[in-house]
């Protein structure tokens, strides 16, 4: 190797990116992360390797297949179910019966303590400890359920807005079916795509016309996109007048506007679904923002006791809670934005088992792993410049009633505390990779195929263990404490090692199902022969 040229040395491939690329080939994490795991039943220590797909947003490309695959089945699964799917809740045992009567206890002798007019925090810290141990125990929710009233306006649709006709609801969560004339029966799916509106003409992803491209509306319709979703799938349960299940995905354009595709199990007619898209809209009843108060080296100042006041008059700024009594008080206030839709509506019918079904689903999960940033062409300086603009834009425009940039318009964030200062806010809606869109990426109603992605999951290792031959022993999740494995653990194999050890086992698991497919393939043959 010494005696060969350094040109030719400097093109062979390095031994480690080719292990690398290896291990990507076999489904290998090439992150992962390495925790401590104590067996209480046995008081062994040992660590293990958890992809990072199980514990990170960001995802290694194996980690990342992996879950566009889940996501592909989950999809498959739910979208043309022809029967309800179970939604019955368990019935509660004796523990979980007994943890709800202590904690009853705990909360009426935290109301006498109160009353007396002690200190309750002992008490509070008990009762935050058994409802831990009540989620714990198989329960969902909160015992109190919601304890702060929600702040509600007139629901009195908009004068601009059409009205919708609503149907009757029926306790289903299917869709029609039709019969043709030679009696087969075929119970028909939406797959719809929706967009939000122009912000100024575009070539190709770029503003024609930067400096009058709408990027404050642009930047607004990001961060509020999500609600406006959930418009539309309110809208669109009351006219369809049954229980619409969905499995939609939020991806990115070339312009950097979110929109998004869903599969709607049932079907409506094209005109209905265009009906209510044109027809949803969703109002941000939020404090104004028109004028800047607070700007430059001229910041609110935060004191304790008090919150943020204004450096000048030393005057408290008004809270959230305040900021929005006196926006309800206003007859004359109006919404900060209005979020809609676009015209561009497109509706499509989808029969299971056919080439559309499996190409929209395809399409649905195509840019799962990756953010609305990622649709930057590294080429083009004109999309640089695009991305640039719609990043200032996000940076003073409050994301969220947390936001520290409330500061900038004279009021205090939610939950303010020290070290808050207008156009810092670490919300990942301000951040280049998001470009204002902060919700979750996949959205799946509940009763879509009556499973977790866990249980998804779940279902695969069940399914690979079976064709192995090995046994699927459900984990106790309460026999297994986990810690993080400090940095320069003697324990931990260097990473390189880790990575080939994986591949090894992936190796043996695909030998051993190539010799079952084959041995079924020599079977099938067999009994095609004897058939002849």
């Amino acid at each position: 190797m010494a005696d060969l040229p350094r040109a030719v040395r400097q093109a062979m491939p390095l031994a480690r990116e080719v292990a690398v690329e290896v291990a990507k080939q076999y489904g290998v994490c090439i992150r992962p992360i390495a925790l401590k795991r104590l067996d209480t039943h046995t008081g062994r220590w040992e660590v293990v390797d958890v992809p990072c797909g199980a514990t990170l947003d960001a995802k290694c490309s194996s980690c990342a297949k992996r879950n566009r695959q889940l996501r592909k089945a989950q999809c498959r699964e739910g979208w043309h179910l022809d029967h309800e799917p179970a939604s019955t809740p368990d019935q509660a045992n004796d523990d979980q019966r007994w943890l709800v009567e202590f904690r009853a206890d705990l909360q009426a002798r935290r109301d006498e303590v109160a009353a007396l007019g002690e200190d309750t925090a002992d008490w509070d810290a008990a009762i935050e400890g058994v409802d831990a141990e009540i989620n714990e125990a198989g329960m969902r929710g909160s015992v109190l359920g919601r304890t702060v009233p929600k702040r509600t306006r007139s629901t009195r649709r908009r004068q601009d807005a059409a009205n919708l006709p609503k149907r009757r609801m029926t306790p289903t969560t299917l869709g029609r079916t039709f019969q043709a004339s030679d009696g087969k029966v075929y119970r028909p799916s939406l797959f719809v795509t929706l967009t939000l509106p122009s912000y100024g003409k575009v070539h190709d992803g770029v503003p024609l016309d930067p400096d009058t491209y709408d990027y404050a509306r642009a930047a607004r319709d990001a961060l509020h996109f999500s609600k406006l979703v959930d418009r539309f799938v309110q809208n669109l349960r009351r006219v369809a007048g049954y229980d619409v299940q969905y499995f939609a995905t939020v991806e990115p354009q070339k312009r950097f506007a979110p929109h998004l595709h869903m599969a709607i199990r049932g079907t409506l007619p094209r005109a209905e679904v265009k009906q209510i898209a044109a027809a949803t809209y969703h109002q941000v009843w939020w404090p104004q923002v028109d004028e800047v108060r607070f700007a430059d080296d001229h910041l609110p100042v935060w004191q304790d006791e008090a919150g943020y006041l204004d450096p000048a008059t030393g005057e408290v700024l008004p809270t959230w809670d305040q900021a929005l009594d006196q926006l309800d008080a206003d007859e004359e206030a109006r919404p900060l934005h209005v979020i809609r839709f676009g015209d561009q509506v497109d509706v499509k019918g989808v029969l299971a088992g056919t080439p559309d079904a499996d190409q929209c689903i395809r399409y649905l999960s195509k840019y799962l792993t990756k953010s609305l940033g990622d649709t930057l062409d590294t080429d083009n300086p004109a999309q640089h410049e695009h991305a640039a603009r719609m990043v200032e834009a996000l940076r003073y425009e409050p994301c969220s009633p947390a936001c520290p940039n409330w500061l900038r318009y004279g009021v205090q964030p939610k939950g303010a505390k020290p070290g808050m200062a207008p156009g810092r806010c670490r919300s990942k809606a301000h951040k280049p990779d998001h470009l204002g869109y902060a919700g979750r990426r996949v959205l799946v109603s509940r009763k879509w195929s009556n499973k977790t992605l866990a249980e998804h999951r779940q279902d695969r290792r069940t399914w690979v263990l079976e064709a192995l031959g090995q046994r699927d022993e459900t984990p106790d999740s309460h026999r297994y404490l986990w810690k993080p494995v400090p940095a320069g653990d003697a324990n931990v194999a260097p990473l390189a090692m880790r990575l080939l050890r994986s591949v090894a086992e992936r190796q043996r698991w695909r030998a051993h199902m190539d010799q079952l497919q084959a041995q079924a393939d020599g079977q099938e043959s067999e009994a095609t022969g004897r058939a002849a």
